[in-house]
């Protein structure tokens, strides 16, 4: 791959990991109930869980959901109803977390990186991305290199969205604004599943 391809697969890394979908929604509510330093998991299970997909898809499991349409319906049916029941949980919360509460939880590492399995810009990201960078002359190494240009991109483009939360958690302090945003970044979320659906 040369320098040139690389730069535009770091682009378009960045680009893709830091605009609106599933994952920064729930970063930036992670953030405004959580805190920053809670959230952290979460944006690693991203960057970990988001990195498998693409070595998967990479190394030939795009090939058999080609192959395997009904495969494919099945992982979009499952994602939708998880990206949903998470939608609901988001915006049921109603109460910013004062660290270990225990009455609500972030994500956890696991919890993020399995979701990217069933995270329908996840898979558009991944597919995209390996028919795009990779090249059929060295298909091992540049596998690799899509996989490290998002692992370099994607923890600092999360980050973002879990700051902006960790912001306005003292305008959220109030339960009324804390309850319609939370509210709003549920039906955020739930509504990421359009594309999925045309």
């Amino acid at each position: 791959m040369s320098p040139d391809v690389f730069l535009a697969l770091l682009i378009f890394s960045f680009v893709s990991s830091v605009t609106p979908g599933p994952n920064n929604f729930m970063l930036l509510a992670s953030g405004v109930n959580f805190g920053f330093r809670r959230t952290i998991p979460h944006m690693f299970g991203i960057a970990g869980g988001f990195a498998s997909l693409l070595l998967a898809v990479g190394f030939g499991l795009g090939a058999v959901l080609t192959a395997m349409p009904a495969l494919h319906v099945v992982l979009k049916v499952a994602g939708g109803a998880y990206l949903l029941y998470l939608a609901w949980r988001i915006a049921m919360s109603r109460a910013l977390s004062q660290g270990g509460d225990g009455k609500s939880e972030p994500m956890t590492f696991l919890e993020a990186a399995a979701f990217q399995w069933v995270n329908p810009k996840a898979w558009v990201m991944a597919l995209t991305a390996m028919a795009v960078y990779t090249d059929p002359a060295a298909p091992f190494l540049t596998v690799l290199l899509v996989a490290l240009a998002f692992v370099i991109v994607n923890f600092p483009s999360v980050s973002v969205w879990a700051g902006f939360g960790v912001a306005l958690r003292g305008f959220l302090a109030d339960p009324v604004r804390l309850k319609w945003f939370n509210i709003a970044m549920g039906v955020a979320l739930a509504a990421t599943l359009w594309p999925m659906l045309r």
